[in-house]
């Protein structure tokens, strides 16, 4: 799909309008499957199958902060996991402010579903189901597999996420948090919503491995965010990796997972998650 086929979203800041169109430019020569897991147009995923799959799954959500982005966004990936036989699926969700939380969180675990359903077909195996994303799409993962309460309302058994990566994830809103203004998506001002959206106040043991990045020059409550949920994280004995990727601003990490210095890390965990 094209932007055009979209209902229209927030338009992008000037900061991050290059880097959308360099998204674009590396995603347009990658060859995908897509389907739809409901009737909204960002409702829809795309399936990067390779030439052999070996087993694995990755479920990747974009950034954008919850107004902005597509699943095209993460199709430039799809090579560097191909190689290893894992397939790569680009997952959107509807926007705010058409919608607010949790709805997008919602359609993740739609989506989800429909993976964890379908993607037998696709030669892959639905018990090596992994999740992942970038910024917003980071967030969504995490709250996803920290969170313990939404896998029976599914119909999904609780292990369904072997393992999680995300990249320059957001875990914590309101107090503590260190955004210097509340997303929009969250809506009018809530303790409740903000707690029901942060990771970091929603784990919940069992929790499956994560391997948690971000990049070395990313947003500095970004970093301390991450600092903290790893310390949560290991506080209920999750087993958890990290990377501070070299260089990388808050953009250039969503560049980096197609290059070995992530996607090789990435891979690794996936191919060998700790038991």
């Amino acid at each position: 799909m094209k932007p055009e086929d979209y209902p229209e979203q927030e338009p992008l800041s000037a900061f991050a309008q290059g880097y959308a169109a360099e998204l674009w430019r590396r995603s347009g020569d990658v060859s995908v499957d897509e389907f739809a897991y409901g009737p909204d147009p960002y409702q829809t995923l795309s399936i990067m199958r390779p030439a052999r799959p070996s087993g694995p799954v990755l479920l990747f959500w974009h950034g954008g902060g919850w107004t902005s982005g597509y699943k095209e966004w993460n199709h430039f990936m799809a090579p560097a996991f191909a190689d290893a036989g894992i397939v790569l699926v680009s997952a959107g969700y509807r926007l705010a402010p058409r919608v607010l939380f949790p709805a997008m969180l919602d359609d993740c675990v739609a989506a989800l579903a429909w993976v964890y359903r379908h993607i037998g077909d696709q030669g892959a195996d639905p018990a090596r189901l992994f999740v992942g994303g970038h910024s917003a799409g980071g967030h969504l993962a995490a709250l996803l597999a920290g969170s313990r309460h939404w896998q029976s309302n599914a119909g999904l058994p609780g292990s369904v996420i072997r393992g999680c990566l995300p990249v320059s994830g957001v875990y914590l809103f309101g107090e503590g948090s260190g955004l210097s203004t509340r997303p929009r998506f969250l809506g009018e001002p809530d303790e409740v919503v903000d707690r029901a959206a942060s990771p970091l106040r929603q784990l919940g043991a069992p929790l499956p491995p994560f391997f948690v990045s971000w990049g070395e020059k990313d947003f500095p409550h970004l970093i301390t965010q991450a600092h903290d949920m790893v310390a949560a994280l290991r506080a209920l004995g999750g087993w958890v990796q990290t990377q501070a990727i070299a260089g990388a601003s808050h953009l250039q990490a969503h560049l980096a997972t197609a290059e070995p210095l992530w996607s090789g890390r990435a891979i690794e965990f996936i191919e060998h998650p700790p038991a």
